[in-house]
């Protein structure tokens, strides 16, 4: 059976002072089968306490999103070795070792400096891998959102170069740049048999590239069409897990389990073998 998790981030931020504690508290009114652990940057130097609180929590963790800003140092590979962006990602990696997670969520190139060195972020993703390898965890590349090119052209990139790269694919991202309808393809298909390994599930209710309006949410309150995503995907035989990621805290850092429940039960809902 596919499992549905939720993404930790959706539950930690800055207006509950990003407390990694309370996802123990939270965890309990959630329906969800397991959750899948964001790192923050303001976190390195707490590894070990958030290990133990992690374990002692009794929860799963079978998947983990590494820190964001190690796709930007390797865009920008100031130090030409990767070697700042190749420390930061074994800490990761050694955090996911340590709380059970089997899958690494990467996004590859991030924040405003983005894809503009693409060159350099295809290169380090031999670099990052080889850790990835030594930790025996599978390093999935999110089709994160670009301010040079887009998500599919650099996954192509990437294909041709690693043909044995894995990816996680995220519909609020492909929504973003107007590639939602990419995946419905034929000459696609071949990603879902070989390269999707993993799905993150959040909606988006904005138009090509509107900035402003990116923002996480859940499912129904955007305009993709998931009835549609979820019958073509039982097409394909997908057969890897979801994570809802829809931001569920308020400005007073309140978490929203409801609409996190509501999104979990949609998921199940609609697609085989959850």
């Amino acid at each position: 059976m596919n499992k549905v998790y939720c993404s930790t981030g959706a539950l930690i931020g800055q207006p509950n002072n990003r407390d990694y504690r309370l996802i123990r508290k939270y965890a309990k009114k959630l329906e969800c089968d397991g959750f899948e652990f964001m790192m923050y940057s303001t976190w390195y130097g707490k590894e070990k306490e958030i290990i133990k609180e992690l374990i002692d929590t009794g929860l799963s963790f079978p998947i983990m999103h590494c820190e964001k800003h190690i796709g930007e140092y390797l865009g920008k590979n100031e130090d030409g070795e990767y070697k700042t962006a190749k420390e930061k990602f074994e800490k990761n990696c050694i955090m996911a070792k340590s709380i059970g997670a089997k899958k690494m969520v990467m996004h590859l190139w991030d924040g405003t400096y983005s894809d503009k060195t693409f060159e350099n972020n295809l290169k380090g993703y031999a670099e990052v891998l080889k850790i990835a390898n030594q930790y025996n965890i599978d390093l999935l590349i999110e089709n994160v959102v670009c301010n040079c090119s887009s998500p599919m052209i650099h996954w192509m990139e990437l294909v041709k170069e690693y043909p044995d790269i894995h990816f996680i694919f995220d519909t609020k991202m492909a929504q973003f740049h107007n590639e939602l309808e990419l995946i419905y393809e034929e000459k696609n298909e071949y990603l879902w048999k070989k390269h999707i390994k993993h799905l993150h599930i959040n909606d988006y209710a904005g138009g090509y590239k509107e900035w402003d309006k990116l923002k996480t949410l859940p499912i129904g309150v955007g305009n993709i069409d998931f009835y549609r995503f979820f019958s073509y995907i039982d097409q394909t035989q997908y057969n890897g897990d979801y994570t809802v990621e829809a931001t569920a805290f308020s400005e007073n850092g309140e978490v929203n389990c409801d609409m996190l429940n509501g999104c979990f039960k949609f998921i199940k809902k609609n697609k085989k073998n959850c």
